[in-house]
């Protein structure tokens, strides 16, 4: 933020006045699960760009065969799927245990930490799912820092220094597992269910169920002014956003 001020100070000084929330994820209220990062719209234009030359029934058909085609693939990657997250939330939490073993904890209570890392640390909170840099409430995944703090708590519960079958019982409840602590949307069963559903087929014009109504209806094409020129396909890059050109090796 000084660097942009430094370079747009009539900028710098607007965002810092209508608040860091609005513009900036981690400083989010809300959830938005990288939305504001993600752009579908210019994903499927990508995918489609020799469709759309093609007639309006014609895309129609290939958007539908597309989204048929990714429920089956990721129902069929679902099903087959053996860890209790998704393979990508395996992975990021993976990371985060890797980058915790390089740390230290202060404990203040069996619940509440102080993580050092060696640049900003970090203050975890296991029983509200929070972390002073914000990563554990954004990705709702533990975080490189709350990673150390289940590590520690676990460490103090070890289920062969409990004295009976009672403090088992109290164990289960008073430790974090990783996976207790991330969102079920990151889990399998909720990643099968988001494309449990099929997209049927169609089957041949000739074989279809018409309603009477809508086959009278005749649909006549939009009024619109032919431009000179070739049609664009490429969009039109946004406000301070650079055009990247293609080179030739």
């Amino acid at each position: 933020m000084h660097t942009l001020t430094l370079v747009q100070p009539w900028l710098g000084s607007y965002l810092q006045e209508i608040g860091y929330e609005r513009w900036s994820r981690t400083y989010l209220k809300g959830r938005r699960y990288n939305i504001m990062t993600t752009n579908i719209f210019e994903c499927i234009n990508a995918i489609l760009s020799k469709e759309r030359e093609l007639l309006v029934t014609t895309l129609a058909k290939e958007m539908r065969c597309l989204v048929q085609r990714w429920h089956y693939e990721r129902r069929t990657k679902a099903e087959k799927c053996k860890t209790k997250l998704t393979p990508s939330a395996e992975a990021l939490l993976s990371e985060h245990y890797q980058l915790s073993l390089r740390m230290c904890l202060d404990p203040a209570s069996d619940t509440i930490y102080t993580m050092f890392d060696g640049d900003k640390n970090g203050v975890v909170n296991l029983d509200r799912r929070t972390c002073s840099c914000r990563h554990f409430q954004l990705e709702q995944l533990p975080c490189a820092h709350a990673m150390i703090a289940i590590r520690h708590r676990k460490r103090d519960f070890q289920l062969d220094q409990l004295p009976c079958e009672h403090a088992l019982v109290v164990a289960r409840r008073t430790t974090y597992e990783a996976y207790d602590l991330c969102s079920l949307y990151y889990s399998k069963d909720y990643w099968y269910e988001s494309y449990k559903g099929v997209v049927h087929p169609l089957p041949h014009i000739t074989q279809w169920s018409i309603l009477e109504h809508i086959s009278a209806f005749k649909l006549m094409p939009p009024d619109v002014r032919t431009t000179i020129g070739r049609r664009k396909k490429r969009r039109i890059p946004s406000v301070g956003e650079e055009p990247t050109q293609a080179k030739c090796n």
